[in-house]
């Protein structure tokens, strides 16, 4: 993620003592990094999330740190934004008659919310200071109770900022004010159907606009069949990416992997050859599935080529983010094919 501040000097829109950046031609950059610490401090103060004889109450945000902007051209929003977040949460054991048992503090830790992952629930760590009996059945309630409540509020963050955070009500008045252009003709309905076509055509991966293809060729110092295995077994997949993951080796069967995040069917299975998939991310738009084939060629003994093909991969996911191409290829390398060679010693 390109550091708040440091964008190409030529598409970065500075003030303009005649009027502001007309249609949002050019990149404009805004700096959300307390409009994020005061939307944080309003979800996060004093809010209550367990009950009966064991409560729990997330005080107030202790610490939020890094980076969050969103910049914005021709009323397209791309954000970016990497910060950790710190909590501070109370809580209290009580008997049959309502009598303080116990007071205990401690901390809720989100180390990672990224553009990046923005389809992705970030990780949350929960800790008391006091490890006694009451101290960790207090502790438990926050985990079952409090977590559920911290990640809809950080989701609630994610989608603010694919809006364009503190300027999202410019933006919305912007385009309240675009359709009256088009009241004196019937072109309006027209392309009003004409779009819905072509929403259509896009759900079914019938177009081009609006998705990419992914190409990507790998070496590895192993034989094919070993990393058809590999890419097939659900337990290997758990043990490299230190995430849960379900796999038929069936063709037709369905998998699982990245604890959900992805989603498929295997099409068309040759052992050690090929492998067919349809894959979709949960933070992709609703009825979009891309097409993932990997051949798998053995020039010679010990080594195999990889030929990744990756195709209909939507430019956006739900929430507006145009990272989905980027972070799906560096997913490849980086999630995939990388931790193998590591996990399995099949470094060229």
């Amino acid at each position: 993620m390109a550091k708040f501040g440091e964008g190409d000097k030529r598409w970065i829109v500075a003030e303009r003592p005649d009027g502001t950046n007309v249609h949002n031609w050019h990149w404009a950059e805004t700096n959300c990094l307390e409009w994020s610490r005061t939307f944080f401090n309003n979800s996060f103060t004093n809010v209550a999330v367990g009950d009966g004889d064991a409560t729990v109450t997330i005080k107030k945000v202790e610490k939020l740190d890094g980076e969050a902007y969103v910049n914005v051209r021709k009323g397209k929003v791309i954000p970016g934004y990497e910060i950790s977040v710190r909590l501070a949460w109370e809580g209290e054991a009580r008997d049959a008659d309502g009598k303080v048992l116990k007071r205990v503090d401690g901390a809720v830790e989100i180390p990672y919310i990224s553009d990046e992952n923005a389809g992705e629930d970030p990780e949350i760590r929960v800790s008391v200071k006091e490890n006694g009996e009451l101290g960790i059945k207090l502790m438990e309630v926050m985990l079952k109770k409090g977590k559920v409540v911290v990640l809809e509020k950080v989701r609630v963050w994610v989608e603010s900022m694919a809006k364009g955070g503190p300027v999202k009500d410019e933006l919305e008045a912007k385009k309240v004010a675009v359709p009256h252009k088009n009241n004196n003709n019937n072109n309006n309905n027209s392309s009003n159907g004409d779009n819905n076509v072509k929403k259509e055509e896009v759900k079914k991966n019938e177009g081009k606009k609006g998705f990419k293809v992914i190409s990507l060729i790998e070496k590895f110092n192993c034989r094919a069949r070993d990393l058809f295995e590999i890419l097939m077994d659900e337990n290997r997949w758990r043990g490299f990416t230190q995430s849960n993951a379900r796999i038929s080796k069936e063709v037709g069967g369905e998998f699982s992997i990245f604890d959900g995040s992805v989603t498929g069917k295997n099409l068309e299975l040759d052992e050690g050859k090929l492998i067919v998939q349809g894959w979709r991310f949960g933070s992709w738009p609703d009825g979009i599935e891309s097409m993932v084939r990997i051949v798998f060629e053995e020039p010679e003994d010990g080594v195999t080529v990889v030929k990744l093909t990756h195709s209909d991969v939507p430019e956006e996911d739900r929430y507006g983010n145009a990272t989905v191409v980027e972070n799906t290829e560096r997913g490849w390398r980086d999630l995939i094919f990388q931790r193998i060679r590591t996990a399995f010693g099949f470094g060229i």
